[in-house]
């Protein structure tokens, strides 16, 4: 039947998401969606070769990547030109069986594309159409494009990473791309609740310029409602809270927080250095701020005196917050990670047995079922006549009027090209 669901199980299953989609930040939290349920399905433009996530290295071999893999699992992949009459039409077919567009384009693109409400709610009055760009819709840097990198700099988060006197450094993963890819997410859910509830769809105008500043968080509310200047601290220390900071221990490192009282207490009592507890420099979360060199004095000699694993194992006794520093190696070996099923094996043409993070999202006990990402127009004939009854004779015609682009749309998905036959 027209507009049927695909066999999907999870509390999204019976949501449908048209995603227009590149690179990190809208295939990450499209990639949360399809974890849940949703069928996702990527709208990719033949001309350019698809999602350019496809060709980025290290390891990218023809129009696969471990890069394009680790955002698109679970996900659908249509090759569709929406520049060509065909290919619209296709399109807005698709919009009036599906519950959302999706996408991470510049800020003036989706209104040139012809993909916000205003252009598409003839097709379907209660479409949601969900702009994830680098600066939003509107203002002054509308048509500028956002990368993560570019964003952390203006955002003034590179500012705060790293050490006091260093160069601006930026934290080591794409947090921006990562915290707007939710965003955006979770507005489209929030939009497509409201539309089902009032029957009329509407626009989701999501930045990830935003997203850094609202990830600023205590410290935008420090500097605008007290005029507080956000500084480095030595040894990624919290800003007010002491001790809650990485501290050397006598082989690698280790981070101990005191985020409350009692903490404290039970560190000073781990250190069996009661007397600091009752110090009038260190009796409160106040006193400890002031008096933070001080105290730091008295902890880093202790600190090195141990190894962090035994360290962690005394903390750990003695209810105190503590984490060794691990390496990603040891992070995806340690026993929590493996306890809790948090890497998860697909198998792929190309790479053979891919080994990735699986999500984090666990709703009433449902975990998404390891799915490859597609390749480029895996499902394109598909979609087109599963979802919208597109007949062989109707493929043809707007395979000839230009809609999949100059090469063929429809791939079998063990048919790998080589680099060389990509040119």
């Amino acid at each position: 039947m027209v507009g049927t669901r695909d066999e999907r199980v999870g509390p999204l299953s019976d949501i449908r998401v048209l995603a227009i989609e590149q690179y990190g930040a809208g295939p990450f939290g499209s990639m949360q969606l399809a974890d849940l349920g949703a069928e996702v399905i990527k709208i990719e433009d033949p001309n350019v070769g698809g999602d350019v996530g496809r060709y980025v290295p290290p390891y990218a071999e023809g129009e696969d990547s471990l890069f394009f893999e680790s955002f698109n699992r679970g996900k659908r992949s249509l090759t569709l030109d929406l520049s060509t009459a065909a290919g619209r039409g296709a399109f807005t077919d698709l919009v009036s069986v599906s519950d959302a567009v999706y996408s991470n384009l510049r800020g003036d693109v989706p209104e040139r594309l012809g993909i916000t409400y205003r252009d598409l709610a003839e097709y379907n009055p209660a479409i949601v159409c969900c702009s994830l760009s680098g600066f939003g819709m509107t203002g002054p840097r509308r048509e500028q494009g956002g990368y993560d990198y570019i964003l952390q700099a203006l955002a003034g988060w590179m500012t705060l990473t790293g050490e006091p006197g260093g160069p601006p450094a930026k934290t080591g993963l794409s947090l921006v791309d990562f915290s707007g890819g939710l965003y955006a997410g979770l507005a489209m859910l929030a939009a497509v609740h409201q539309a089902r509830r009032d029957g009329k769809g509407t626009d989701c105008d999501i930045s990830l310029f935003e997203a850094a500043l609202a990830m600023l968080s205590y410290l935008g509310t420090w500097h605008l409602t007290a005029a507080y200047s956000p500084a480095r601290t030595t040894l990624s220390a919290h800003p007010s809270l002491v001790p809650f900071q990485v501290f050397e221990a006598s082989d690698s490192w280790i981070v101990v927080a005191a985020p409350k009282e009692k903490f404290f207490i039970r560190l000073a009592t781990a250190l069996q250095r009661e007397d600091l507890s009752t110090d009038p420099r260190f009796v409160d979360f106040a006193a400890r701020d002031e008096h933070r060199d001080a105290l730091l004095a008295e902890l880093e000699p202790i600190f090195r005196s141990r190894t962090a694993a035994e360290w962690s194992e005394i903390l750990a006794a003695h209810g105190v917050p503590s984490g060794t520093v691990q390496s990603v190696q040891e992070a995806m070996r340690d026993p929590q990670t493996l306890a809790r099923g948090s890497v998860i094996e697909v198998q792929h043409p190309r790479w053979g047995t891919v080994r990735q993070v699986a999500t984090p999202l666990r709703v009433a006990g449902h975990h998404a079922p390891p799915a490859r990402a597609p390749q480029r127009g895996e499902h394109t004939r598909s979609v087109l006549t599963e979802l919208i009854g597109y007949t062989e004779g109707r493929l043809a015609e707007l395979e000839e009027g230009g809609a999949f682009g100059p090469v063929a749309a429809f791939r079998d998905p063990t048919d790998v090209p080589t680099t060389e036959a990509l040119g």
